[in-house]
C-alpha cells in the first residue's frame, strides 16, 4: 500500500487519496462502534430513549464518560454491557486514530529517509 523506503516519495495526489481512504475507513469504524453502543444502551437500559442512548454511546466512545441519570437503577446486564463497551471503545478509538495518522506518519518518515541524489553530483 505504501512505497518502500528506497522508492521515491509518492506524489501529493496519491498522498491525498491515502488520507481520504483512511478517513473513510476511520469514519466507518467510528459509526459502527457508535451504532453498537446506541443499540446496546437501548436494549440493556430500556428507560433510556434513543437520544439518551446516543448521548451515552458517544460520550463513552470519545472517552468523556457516561451521562446516565443517577436515578436510573442499572441491571447487572446493563453494567456488564457498559463495562465491555467502555473497554471496546477505548481500543476502537485508539485504533482509529492510528488509521488516520498512518499516511501522515509514513510520509513524514519516508521524506526523512529519501536519499538526496543532488548531493552525489
Amino acid at each position: 500500500m505504501y512505497e518502500h523506503k528506497k522508492q521515491k516519495l509518492a506524489p501529493v495526489k496519491v498522498y491525498y487519496r491515502r488520507l481520504w481512504n483512511n478517513a473513510i475507513v476511520g469514519i466507518a469504524i467510528m459509526a459502527l462502534c457508535l451504532f453498537i453502543g446506541v443499540l446496546g444502551y437501548k436494549i440493556t437500559i430500556p428507560e433510556l430513549d434513543w437520544y439518551d442512548s446516543l448521548l451515552n454511546a458517544s460520550m463513552i466512545l470519545s472517552g468523556m464518560g457516561p451521562m446516565i441519570d443517577p436515578s436510573i437503577i442499572l441491571t447487572k446486564s446493563a453494567k456488564v454491557f457498559a463495562s465491555l463497551y467502555a473497554l471496546f471503545s477505548g481500543v476502537a478509538f485508539i485504533s482509529t486514530i492510528g488509521i488516520l495518522i498512518a499516511p501522515i506518519a509514513h510520509r513524514f518518515f519516508h521524506k526523512l529517509h529519501v536519499e538526496d541524489t543532488d548531493l552525489d553530483q
